[in-house]
């Protein structure tokens, strides 16, 4: 979605108001949990904040890289435990659909990931490798 500045001022001052009035005050509440509320992960869905980068036409809010990093700016006004949340789905976990995935994978995937309904990720770790992602053998 192409957002005119109007709109995505608005939108970062729903997402300020939301870091400031709903997750701030849980972050105590977050760390003795170690784990994010569910009624909050509901409301980040709401928010669209888990399709972020995924184009419209997927049910995302296709933002630029530079709006993302407005978005996230604001998202660090708070523990990072709430970026985690759905950060992969923003990044690595539907990057790979986005630029190399069938058509079939993008129509599948990239809604649910958006919507939040599926919490897309990247395995990396290996017996041997570590993290050395050029050594994976794993094939899905």
């Amino acid at each position: 979605m192409a957002f005119d500045p109007e709109t995505f001022d608005a939108l970062i001052e729903t997402i300020r108001r939301f870091v400031a009035e709903r997750l701030r005050p849980l972050e105590a509440e977050v760390d003795e949990a170690d784990a994010v509320p569910m009624h909050i992960v509901e409301e980040m869905r709401a928010l669209g904040l888990f399709g972020l980068s995924i184009a419209e036409q997927y049910g995302g809010l296709a933002l630029t890289m530079l709006e993302e990093c407005k978005v996230a700016v604001e998202l660090g006004r708070t523990t990072p435990a709430f970026r985690s949340t759905f950060g992969t789905n923003v990044g690595i976990g539907s990057q790979g659909l986005v630029i190399a995935g069938t058509d079939a994978q993008k129509a599948e995937w990239l809604p649910r990931i958006a919507s939040g309904e599926v919490v897309a990720s990247f395995a990396l770790t290996e017996p041997d490798i570590g993290s050395d992602s050029g050594a994976v053998k794993s094939r899905a």
